[in-house]
């Protein structure tokens, strides 16, 4: 028997609570992304952003751009940044070297219900990569995830769609 064993958003949460500098600025998107988080890492730092669908990439931008020297992190669903998908493209053409994007991509709007997104297999590094985000990459482990916050650590910003 073969037996198909993800890993959770939880388990791509403490990766990414791992490797973060404690001032790091995170903001997460909507319902269970906040809550989970909170329980993985609560800190002043974060913004837990509510009933906002597809808006925490465009604050976490604005932030990235108005505090240069801190790191931000945005945590957001690929159904919520199917809604605003512009934001993405912004990203990519101011290209903020603190900022980093997790889109965790389940294939569903999450937070409204799990309803499929009209296409759930569209790769969204490589969306990012055509919108000036040269260093998104798709990972499919905890391990790959923190490898990858880890080097854009070092200065230059990314975007990681992580598979669950």
């Amino acid at each position: 028997m073969v037996i198909d064993v993800r890993p959770s958003r939880a388990d791509y949460y403490r990766a990414l609570a791992k490797t973060l500098p404690a001032d790091a600025l995170v903001v997460t998107s909507l319902g269970n992304a906040s809550y989970l988080w909170a329980v993985v890492r609560h800190a002043p730092e974060n913004f837990y952003f509510e009933d906002a669908m597809g808006l925490a990439l465009p604050l976490a931008l604005g932030l990235a751009i108005a505090q240069p020297t801190r790191r931000v992190v945005v945590v957001e669903g690929d159904g919520a940044l199917m809604m605003h998908m512009g934001s993405l493209v912004t990203v990519g053409a101011v290209a903020p070297s603190n900022l980093t994007v997790l889109l965790i991509q389940n294939g569903v709007h999450a937070a409204s219900g799990g309803q499929a997104l009209t296409n759930p297999g569209l790769d969204l590094a490589q969306l990012a990569r055509a919108a000036g985000i040269a260093r998104a990459r798709n990972v499919a482990t905890p391990e790959a995830l923190a490898s990858e916050i880890g080097t854009a650590s070092a200065g230059d910003g990314n975007i990681a769609s992580c598979l669950r």
